[in-house]
């Protein structure tokens, strides 16, 4: 799977929202924060300002806050948000997808990804991130030395 920075970037700037708790946050203060030119994350802001992730305020006092607690909302969300599907091919749900012949088998392929990426990225909240305390099965996923190896 590939992490497009538009992702990144979006749930980097979601955490710091998190960690921010109830009070408004400035687009600017976000992006020198989380290094994120600023421009691109004003787009992503709205992004989950639409999807409902996010609220915000003009103003002087105004800036960015999680439109709903941080316990609630889970990487997925934040990347179905600014993304949509977490698994598509060629823009296709895999469900939809028909292949024939030694190809046919691909389909359940698919299907597992999107399960086995569902099972991660639905499991872990921005309240997780934010305070650094990862569900314990994703921490297990990360002590195999071969999750490290880049193959």
């Amino acid at each position: 799977m590939r992490i497009s920075a538009k992702v990144d970037y979006a749930v980097r700037a979601a955490a710091e929202l998190a960690g921010a708790g109830k009070g408004p946050l400035k687009g600017e203060r976000i992006s020198v924060a989380q290094d994120i030119p600023v421009k691109f994350l004003e787009n992503i802001l709205l992004d989950l300002k639409v999807a409902g992730i996010v609220a915000s305020q003009r103003g002087p006092e105004g800036g960015y806050w999680l439109a709903r607690a941080a316990s609630e909302t889970t990487i997925a969300d934040v990347i179905r948000a600014v993304e949509g599907p977490l698994a598509s091919v060629r823009g296709a749900r895999p469900e939809t997808l028909e292949y024939k012949g030694a190809a046919e088998a691909l389909v359940p392929v698919w299907i597992a990804l999107r399960a086995s990426l569902r099972a991660v990225l639905e499991a872990v909240t921005l309240e997780d991130v934010a305070g650094e305390k990862l569900p314990a099965r994703i921490l297990d996923l990360t002590r195999d030395p071969e999750a490290w190896a880049a193959h």
